[in-house]
C-alpha cells in the first residue's frame, strides 16, 4: 500500500474511533440519589427522542426530587416518579407520544433487566413522568412490530395466526403497543436489586406493592 494511502487509512481509522467515542458520549446520564443508595441511568435520544426529552425536562424541573418508588414488585419491576412521600401525586405536563415501536426499529432495547421504560395507563399515549426499571426480562411488555403490507398477509400473536388484517387495525391495537424503553441503569444496579427485595404492603391509596420502608428520590441530576 502506498505511504499516502496508508496515512489516509490511518487518519480514517482514528477519525472513526473519535466519532465512535463522541457518539458514545452523547447518551445523557442522570444520577438518582435515593434513601436506599445511588444509581445512574443513561438515556437514548437517538432511539426515543420525545420520550427522552420529556424525561430530561422533568429532571431539569426537579420534578423527581422528593418522589418515591411507590410500586415495587420483586421479579418484575420498580416504579416511581409520580408521588411524593405523602402519596400526593405531583402535577405533570401533557403526555408524551408513544415511541416504543420506533425505538425498537432503530435498534433500541427491549424490556430486559436494568432497562428504563415509561409507565402509563391503558392508553398507550398517556405516559407523563412515571418510569419503571425492569428487574427481570419482561418480554410481554415489549412493543409488537407490525409486519409489512396492507392488509398484513399474516400476523401471529399469542399463539394465534391472523390473516389479511388491515394495517391500521394492528397499528391501533392497544395491546400491541407495549412500553417504550428509553434507557438503562449503567451503575448502581445493586441499589435497584436492594429496592426490589424490600418488604411491601399497603400505602397511601395503594392496596399493595408499596415498600414498607419508603424509598425516596432525594435528587435526580444530569451528570456532567
Amino acid at each position: 500500500m502506498p505511504a499516502v494511502t496508508r496515512r489516509a487509512a490511518a487518519f480514517l481509522v482514528v477519525g472513526l474511533a473519535a466519532c465512535s467515542g463522541a457518539w458514545a458520549q452523547q447518551a445523557p446520564k442522570v444520577k438518582f440519589s435515593t434513601s436506599a443508595g445511588d444509581f445512574v441511568v443513561e438515556v437514548y435520544p437517538d432511539k426515543a427522542p420525545k420520550t427522552v426529552e420529556n424525561f430530561l425536562q422533568y429532571v431539569r424541573d426537579k420534578h423527581y426530587d422528593g418522589t418515591i418508588f411507590h410500586r415495587v414488585i420483586d421479579n418484575f419491576m420498580v416504579q416511581g416518579g409520580g408521588y411524593d412521600s405523602r402519596y400526593v401525586q405531583k402535577p405533570t405536563r401533557p403526555p408524551v407520544a408513544h415511541e416504543g415501536r420506533q425505538a425498537l426499529a432503530k435498534g433500541g432495547q427491549k424490556n430486559q433487566v436494568g432497562t428504563l421504560a415509561m409507565a402509563r395507563t391503558n392508553d398507550p399515549n398517556s405516559a407523563t413522568s412515571q418510569f419503571f426499571i425492569n428487574v427481570k426480562d419482561n418480554a410481554f411488555l415489549d412493543p409488537v412490530p407490525i409486519p409489512p403490507g396492507d392488509p398484513v398477509p399474516r400476523f401471529e400473536y399469542q399463539g394465534r395466526v391472523y390473516e389479511k388484517v388491515p394495517r391500521a387495525q394492528l397499528e391501533g391495537a392497544p395491546q400491541l403497543y407495549g412500553y417504550t424503553v428509553f434507557g438503562k441503569v449503567v451503575s448502581g444496579m445493586d441499589v435497584i436489586e436492594k429496592i426490589k427485595a424490600m418488604p411491601t404492603g399497603a400505602g397511601g391509596p395503594f392496596p399493595s406493592d408499596v415498600p414498607k420502608t419508603p424509598v425516596v428520590i432525594q435528587s435526580a441530576t444530569l451528570v456532567k
